[in-house]
């Protein structure tokens, strides 16, 4: 078991250390909602109704609604300076039977468990409770709420009840408890014959819960017979985190290769026409691919003034010198001689 609750109880000027631990715990068969298409959870999400945006949980605070229509909104730090002087305390007010108490009093059951060095003490108490018959009337402070309790002995342990104020107990306001119903003497003492009868000791183990149980068996059954499905799986929301900031990057990076062509689109005419004499003189060298051809008509309509600054700029390429007979003959004559 996992502790609650750490403080002490105040026993007249003795301080018990002590570990708070609920005493008991529900065993019903838990569902979840689900969509009965494709088995996916059912979420829910807290949506403010002003802007229907959603709140995230350390945005959310207490609100309480006046008679008159007014909200009074209070934060957490408001809460903590609350006057709760029995925080981190069992204080023990009273000391009294038992029988006394009205069952309808108790609310929730925990164990008490010495902390530390105050395991004598603790058993101190214990026996003396035990020897008295009594049971203490204690106050405690838990989850922001303070509640009457009881303790009292059980199996060796220190057990507390919590319990609710008397305005928190509702009365029987029924219409027949004003009325004069007669009951004949015969009935009345069939009625006793009959709980005489039936009377005996309490004991819980022999008592079963018939609707868990079948439950539990309409699974067991359900999982032989192979009506079962694999948990859907979902998105993860940090891989669509990471995936969206890929996705951005590549985004911004392909931004500025464009921003890089628009750019040289409004370079001055010089680089233009520096690059125009390159891809003509490429063109003299290769044919250019039919798919080229309208570049070749583009680069047509430049401006005669674009045309000047690039034959300007280029550098002056050598013309071939056109090799004819005449220019061969020279060159046998001379080989004959130095022969």
């Amino acid at each position: 078991m996992r502790s609650i609750w750490r403080g002490a109880v105040s026993f007249g000027l003795v301080s018990i250390g002590v570990k708070l631990y609920s005493a008991t715990e529900d065993k019903d068969v838990r569902f979840h909602q689900v969509h009965a298409v494709d088995g996916g959870r059912v979420k829910y999400r807290r949506i403010c109704s002003i802007d229907g945006e959603e709140v995230e949980y350390g945005d959310i605070a207490k609100g309480y609604e006046l008679p008159d229509g007014q909200l009074v909104v209070l934060t957490d730090d408001d809460l903590a300076d609350l006057p709760l002087s029995t925080r981190r305390e069992i204080e023990v007010l009273q000391f009294v039977e038992q029988s006394e108490i009205d069952p309808i009093h108790f609310e929730k059951t925990y164990y008490l468990e010495p902390d530390g060095p105050a395991t004598r003490p603790y058993v101190l108490l214990r026996d003396a409770l035990e020897n008295t018959g009594q049971v203490a009337i204690t106050k405690i402070a838990l989850r922001q709420r303070e509640s009457l309790a009881a303790m009292r002995v059980r199996d060796g342990v220190l057990v507390l009840h919590t319990m609710r104020w008397p305005d928190e107990i509702r009365r029987p306001d029924f219409g027949f408890l004003d009325e004069d119903v007669a009951v004949r003497p015969q009935e009345l003492q069939m009625a006793e014959a009959l709980i005489t009868s039936m009377a005996g000791e309490f004991d819980p183990g022999e008592f079963t819960d018939d609707y868990r149980e079948a439950m539990t068996a309409l699974l067991e059954a359900k999982q032989t017979g192979g009506e079962v499905q694999p948990v859907p799986e979902t998105a993860d929301p940090g891989a669509a985190v990471v995936d969206l900031m890929s996705a951005l990057r590549r985004s911004v990076e392909r931004a500025r290769g464009g921003g890089e062509d628009t750019a040289t689109e409004d370079e001055a005419p010089a680089p233009r026409a520096r690059r125009a004499t390159r891809a003509r003189a490429a063109e003299a060298d290769e044919p250019a691919p039919a798919k080229r051809a309208p570049a070749k008509k583009a680069a047509a309509k430049k401006t005669p003034a674009k045309r000047a600054a690039a034959a300007e700029e280029a550098p002056a390429r050598p013309r071939a010198r056109k090799v004819t007979a005449a220019t061969k003959e020279p060159a046998k004559r001379t080989s004959r001689r130095s022969a």
